[in-house]
């Protein structure tokens, strides 16, 4: 018999987790484990990415909802309870709080007995793309690149092992990134910061090298799996020819591109959700089937996403994908399959040369900072975005189930929606309230005091941070004390929208000149423009599809009020009264709308608005929509609903009906 070939080590495979508390999450984390999963993959809750305690005004409804809530070091030490820190690889998706993060990860790991010098993982710690998609930054891009280098310049030395920066190319195609955008836009991010360690000179230039050896990329992959195959060749040879020519590192180890990925989650469908299977399976080969641009870490979306939170066994699905793939198949026998290839390697020269065009650009402004300060690769992605909503709406690009095959059978999987997802523990934000106010009361504030005020001090300097945050969590500080600590230094920041100059629909079709006459009319009607505010509340960030309905709002011809995330019910309502709006809209997909919608309900009669009508969007389950709209909602919109046109044209019904004028 020939010999049995040789099979190389499979990625590692994790799934993306955590929810309602540490002490659940770590139970969910062991179960998964003990399946078969290769590492951990933490998500963590708004609050403690935003660096707001559970307790905070804009922390109701967000807690343990997308994430689970780690405000303090007893919360942390719960979420890894025996868990092994020296034997595990964790990911944490974690950017404006990542040093705080971080810094309870040290220490808990040294409870365990553990030198930090063992431990091994990556914090995602990639602020630039906050301001351009995920919205959980807190300070402006200078003091975010701070403390960014700061924590390089610490891990290099004490925690070698670690990946402190995980740029994050993800989160910019879900924004509406072309392959193109998504390599320049990323690797733009990567030049910003680089140059920032090397002009702090916190680093020898001796051990630069190892500094660049450590930054790894989180990427996207699309359904398009050869195209999107073909980006991670592009994307190896680009990082090869920067860190080579741009930053002399001559090891080839310390040159080759380290990625993890996340397939996308931007194409899954709440309509026929049951087809996001093969959608995450053949995303999941665009970043497996090329040995040389493998994926080194793979986890995957649940195929009921778009409904809402999954539940273990959803995402144990996910995860058997993974491993059918690497030990039933042959895939990892064999050297690379596209080497050579007449198709492949014109298509990666041709994304390398868009590539490299589009970060001499952005090189030309200033670097990524000034391009995100001047608002052009937010304005860039919103319109790109607003390109890819339009080729699903006139049906030039088909999704299944969505704008083509739309018949379908009765779904068992969805029989019952209200299984089909599992429920964020309801109580979650008074336990993790209460469990703050109990830790507060148990350590020692005047140590806390000292911390922050040396955390405080030093920030106004420019020693690196890392030992004074350690300091401030060994005294039991909080996540909200922290960043409020450097909130008091640093300022806030709100970055921009990207929402003006953009042109949704370069030629309006019949069906969006038909409702422009109807916007036109019903202004008429009563007198004057209509006027529609778009509102974030809460600190959900994702603010793609809130853009997406404001550029569309404005085509129809509406006059638009769109601020910008991280809102409280009473900035939206004020807002509304001084704008005299005539529809007031909210996006929320975080899962706190059945808290948040009614304190802008009661708000909004409060204030004498009552009678506007207030619509809702986002990932929404079917029995929250019922109970919204009985409470007096007027609309209740989800994925399925991807006509906007339309849902311009049912809120001129409502603005109608509003004012008791006919339809």
């Amino acid at each position: 018999m020939p010999d049995k070939p040789e099979r190389d080590k499979p990625w590692v495979m994790r799934t993306y987790a955590g929810h309602s508390s540490a002490a659940e999450s770590n139970s969910l984390y062991r179960r998964n484990l003990a399946k078969g999963q290769t590492g951990l993959s933490v998500a963590f809750d708004l609050p403690t990415q935003t660096g707001y305690d559970p307790d905070h005004e804009l922390s109701r409804g967000e807690v343990g909802k997308v994430g689970v809530p780690i405000p303090h070091l007893g919360a942390m030490r719960r979420l890894f309870q025996d868990i092994p820190l020296e034997t595990m690889n964790t990911s944490m998706t974690i950017n404006a709080t990542a040093m705080w993060l971080l810094a309870m990860y040290q220490v808990a790991a040294e409870e365990q007995g553990v030198d930090p010098a063992q431990l091994s993982g990556t914090t995602q710690n990639d602020i630039i793309k906050e301001y351009l998609s995920r919205g959980t930054y807190v300070f402006g891009p200078a003091p975010s690149l701070r403390l960014t280098t700061d924590m390089i310049a610490y891990t290099v030395s004490t925690i070698p092992r670690w990946n402190p920066l995980n740029i994050c190319s993800y989160h910019l195609q879900e924004a509406g990134a072309t392959p193109t955008q998504e390599l320049a836009y990323a690797l733009c991010t990567a030049i910003a910061v680089l140059d920032a360690v090397k002009d702090a000179g916190q680093v020898p230039p001796e051990e630069f090298e190892n500094v660049v050896g450590r930054i790894s990329f989180f990427v996207n992959a699309g359904v398009r799996f050869i195209e999107e195959m073909c980006k991670m060749r592009a994307f190896k040879q680009l990082w090869d020819e920067i860190t080579r020519d741009r930053y002399g590192v001559q090891d080839p180890k310390m040159r080759r591109l380290r990625y993890g990925v996340q397939v996308n989650s931007l194409g899954l469908t709440e309509a026929q959700p049951e087809n996001n299977v093969q959608r995450i399976v053949l995303e999941m080969l665009g970043v497996t089937l090329s040995k040389d641009a493998r994926a080194r870490a793979v986890q995957l979306p649940a195929w009921n996403e778009a409904l809402g939170l999954p539940r273990p066994w959803d995402q144990q699905w996910s995860l058997r994908l993974q491993q059918v793939l690497a030990f039933e198949s042959d895939l990892l026998e064999y050297d690379d399959i596209f080497e050579g290839s007449v198709v492949i390697e014109p298509k990666v020269a041709e994304l390398v040369e868009g590539a490299r065009a589009e970060i001499d650009r952005v090189q030309a402004m200033g670097g990524a900072v000034s391009a995100v300060e001047s608002g052009y690769m937010k304005q860039a992605l919103v319109g790109s975005h607003a390109e890819r909503r339009a080729r699903i709406e006139s049906g030039e690009m088909l999704v299944v189930g969505v704008n083509s095959y739309t018949e379908t059978e009765p779904s068992p999987l969805t029989a019952d929606l209200d299984t089909a997802i599992m429920a964020s523990d309801p109580q979650a934000g008074a336990n993790a309230s209460d469990d703050d106010v109990a830790w507060r009361e148990q350590r020692d504030q005047s140590a806390v005091d000292e911390a922050l005020n040396r955390l405080q001090g030093e920030a106004k300097g420019d020693t690196n941070l890392m030992e004074a945050t350690l300091e401030a969590v060994r005294a039991g500080a909080t996540v909200g004390e922290w960043a409020g600590a450097l909130r008091e230094v640093f300022g806030e920041y709100r970055a921009p929208t990207g929402v003006s100059g953009v042109v949704g629909v370069a030629e309006a079709g019949a069906e969006l000149t038909a409702v422009r006459e109807r916007v036109r009319q019903t202004g008429d009607d009563l007198g004057t423009r209509l006027r529609f505010l778009v509102g974030k509340p809460g600190l959900d960030g994702h603010s793609n599809g809130a853009e997406q309905i404001a550029v569309r709002a404005r085509d129809a011809g509406f006059e638009v009020i769109y601020q910008g995330i991280r809102l409280t019910p009473a900035q939206i309502v004020a807002a509304a009264v001084a704008e005299d709006v005539h529809c007031v809209g909210l996006s929320i997909l975080s899962g706190s709308h059945m808290e948040l919608v009614p304190d802008v309900q009661k708000a909004m009669v409060e204030a004498g608005i009552g009678d506007v009508p207030l619509i809702v969007g986002g990932i929404i389950p079917e029995s929250d929509a019922r109970t919204m709209e009985a409470a007096g909602v007027a609309a209740v919109f989800t994925p399925k609903d991807f006509g906007m046109t339309t849902i311009m044209d049912r809120i001129v019904d409502e603005i109608r009906k509003a004012n008791d004028l006919p339809l």
